[in-house]
């Protein structure tokens, strides 16, 4: 069922049944959004400096020779804050998505869809570096509306051409950013520094991350937004009437009517003059004025085009600003509502929770699998013996050595290759070794067999693998 308008004045039936991006005809609305100014779009810009410095500082930034963050999906290593996660912390990671996850959800509640408005990388690169050089070249939204319909002159072509180049040089610059995040800064300039031919998969995906780059933030653009990003779509679902987002405030604005000199009104009118410079700045071409949309990103461009309108008529600025649903109809904010309250307690306790995993989290871990494809192997002077793969990981920022014994009498261990296993800080180590024996010793032919690893001479695990031999060639 659909959920009843709040504001009196609006037609339900008429705005939601199309897209802004989407003409009559289906295809696509290209929007020119104008250029903005104002005290929002101003602190705006002051973070996306912050946050884009941050951005490319991050896989610089290295701690004892280790990067700070890093998100290696290829060798399953993540990096964060300086905390190394391997595969057997998948429950820890999991956690820590959930949390980042409630938290965005709790977030959403309360304050809407700030987030993609002021610290998403798809708005700080598509508004604050991409959509100011287009300014620059190409001029504000009336003039590149006029450059686009006409036919191609030498100006033109400069002008596209000169865009374009700065369009794939940031695309390329933020692709290699891509690729230090998830292999690091050191495997960043191997790639860049070698023939593509040294290193064809990571040439590859620095090629492939920069187009998708260029496709987006020269074509594609807000449909990023509209039509890719789920969170746009969790609005309906997280927002209620209690959630402050940017908001047209109906009560004060309507009904609408532009000014005009010397005709006297015959009713009271709101303080919305009609102006649609709200619509014009909006980088999703939408009308604020129709309520909490889903192609809304809270990036305040309306706000600051609507106070400077209010200045200049000499009426109170805020007709758009940020507040929910019920602070303009009833004149009242609340904010801890009973779902905040839900979603505080569910935060609290997943923090809690992975604090605990944290604290408890051992430095060293130990997997042991047989070697695929053998069974056993028979040896001189009666023995027996049986290979297998291990891997270790250190999650210390120390060297350790570990040792491996077998639990039960008569058995040996021969690492191979190696006379002992010296792990280096945060690091994962594969080897192999044997479990050898006497053959008269075997009593059956799969034996449970526990083995014990050492770091420095403290116990860190038990592992019990299976030891195989023939039996009946031992009795005889």
């Amino acid at each position: 069922m659909a959920k009843k308008n709040q504001n009196p004045h609006l037609n339900p039936e008429t705005f939601r049944d199309a897209l802004a991006t989407v003409r009559e005809d289906g295809k696509r609305n290209w929007v020119y959004p104008k250029k903005i100014k104002g005290f929002f779009y101003k602190y705006r810009t002051y973070l996306s400096w912050i946050l884009l410095a941050v951005l490319f500082a991050g896989p610089f930034i290295k701690v004892d020779g280790r990067p700070y963050m890093l998100f290696n999906i290829f060798e399953r290593k993540f990096i964060i804050f300086g905390a190394v996660f391997w595969p057997q912390d998948t429950h820890l990671l999991l956690f820590l998505l959930l949390i980042f996850f409630v938290f965005i959800i709790l977030f959403t509640v309360v304050f809407g869809r700030v987030w993609c408005g002021w610290a998403c990388p798809q708005t700080l690169f598509m508004e604050m570096v991409f959509r100011k050089f287009e300014y620059l070249i190409e001029g504000d939204a009336n003039q590149q509306r006029a450059l686009n319909d006409s036919p191609w002159t030498g100006e033109k072509i400069w002008k596209k051409g000169l865009k374009y180049s700065i369009f794939a040089f940031f695309s390329l610059l933020i692709g290699h950013l891509v690729m230090a995040y998830l292999v690091g800064v050191d495997q960043v300039k191997e790639i860049v520094s070698q023939p593509p031919t040294q290193n064809l998969a990571g040439f590859i995906g620095l090629i492939a991350f920069s187009g998708i780059f260029m496709f987006v933030f020269a074509w594609f653009r807000e449909q990023a937004c509209i039509v890719v990003c789920p969170y746009g779509r969790l609005q309906g679902v997280l927002l209620d009437n209690n959630s402050i987002n940017v908001m047209y405030d109906y009560v004060r604005g309507e009904p609408r009517s532009p000014i005009r000199k010397n005709v006297v009104e015959e009713s009271p009118k709101g303080d919305c003059i009609d102006c649609g410079l709200c619509v014009q700045v909006c980088p999703t071409g939408i009308d604020i004025r129709n309520g909490t949309q889903m192609e809304c990103v809270n990036c305040t461009a309306c706000i600051d085009a609507c106070d400077e309108v209010m200045v200049k008529v000499e009426r109170p600025t805020g007709l758009i600003r940020y507040a929910s649903e019920n602070s303009i109809k009833e004149g009242f904010q609340k904010l801890f509502t009973g779902r905040v309250k839900g979603y505080s307690v569910v935060l609290v306790v997943l923090v809690a929770a992975f604090i605990a995993l944290i604290a408890t989290r051992e430095d060293m871990e130990g997997t042991i699998t047989r070697f695929p494809g053998m069974t056993y192997q028979e040896r001189e002077a009666g023995r027996v013996s049986n290979l297998y793969n291990i891997t270790l990981i250190n999650k210390t920022f120390e060297p350790q050595r570990v040792e491996i014994n077998a639990l039960v009498e008569g058995m040996d261990v021969e690492i191979v290759g190696a006379k002992e296993w010296v792990l280096e800080p945060q690091t994962k180590f594969e080897g192999r070794f044997f479990l050898v024996r006497n053959s008269d010793e075997v009593k059956v032919p799969q034996e449970k067999v526990m083995l014990q690893l050492s770091s420095e001479g403290e116990e860190f695990d038990e592992i019990q693998t299976n030891f195989m031999a023939p039996v009946g060639a031992a009795k005889q």
